[in-house]
């Protein structure tokens, strides 16, 4: 499970209520992959284990704490939050233009992740966790009128000109992780990526700060080399900056960014 609060957030949470709320489909078509002599399938939900660490302070550190609590002021809490957006059903054409959302200028996007897919929806005979490569040529990400990257990607998967693709996926691991500049920042090998479906990782945290504007249109361009297929869908994974604000005392949250 993607939760980017357990994730980035490092530091002690006091007095607060953690409510985890779990929201499944009508059907487990996308979470198993059946054989061809198989019907049917259902999963069963029977027990849900969640795990977080205490924390137990000396006198010296629990005296400072409290003299915090009774102060009564709110505490910042800042994390980066995952949102998934999907198009579905995409025409048969070449060239697509995908607003995504109007998002605050608090919330424009870090990182974001494109990938597609092709007849995997509520098809239990398919892997509905691999993607499509769809002949995919070039994509572009828009922050109004500033573009991701700046160079056209020019890929071709017949003439295997996709190294560039693989490149991205493995900054975006060191950068956002923080991962040594000796690691290569690769989970996946080169084939097992092009196995698993070739995601588009889209680095935007350099922006400049200076323009402001009320809203910060997300919007997405890719071209194909061919028409895309039927019963394709678009995913977008945008991943961007959360700030929130409780007080310990009265257990009030309240969203900042």
């Amino acid at each position: 499970m993607l939760l980017g609060f357990c994730e980035d957030y490092r530091r002690v949470v006091i007095n607060v209520r953690h409510e985890l709320v779990l929201i499944r489909v009508r059907n487990d078509n996308n979470c198993v992959v059946l054989s061809g002599d198989r019907h049917g399938a259902r999963i069963d939900l029977h027990k849900v284990q969640w795990r977080m660490p205490h924390v137990y302070l000396n006198e010296i550190n629990k005296l400072r704490l409290l003299r915090t609590l009774e102060s009564g002021r709110f505490l910042s809490m800042a994390f980066h939050s995952w949102d998934l957006y999907e198009f579905s059903l995409l025409q048969s054409t070449t060239a697509y233009s995908w607003t995504i959302k109007a998002a605050t200028q608090l919330e424009k996007p870090r990182y974001v992740i494109f990938a597609l897919q092709t007849g995997r929806r509520n098809a239990a005979a398919r892997d509905a966790s691999l993607f499509d490569a769809c002949d995919l040529s070039n994509v572009k990400l828009f922050l109004n009128s500033t573009f991701y990257p700046y160079d056209d990607i020019h890929l071709d998967f017949a003439k295997n000109r996709y190294a560039i693709l693989y490149d991205m996926y493995a900054r975006f691991r060191r950068a956002y992780y923080a991962v040594d500049r000796d690691d290569d920042g690769a989970v996946l090998t080169m084939n097992k990526f092009l196995h698993c479906g070739p995601l588009v990782v889209l680095y935007c945290s350099r922006q400049n700060e200076t323009v402001k504007s009320a809203t910060v249109d997300v919007r997405i361009e890719f071209d194909c080399r061919r028409n895309v297929p039927p019963e394709t869908t678009a995913d977008c994974l945008i991943l961007h900056d959360r700030v929130v604000e409780y007080n310990p005392l009265t257990s009030v949250v309240r969203r900042v960014v």
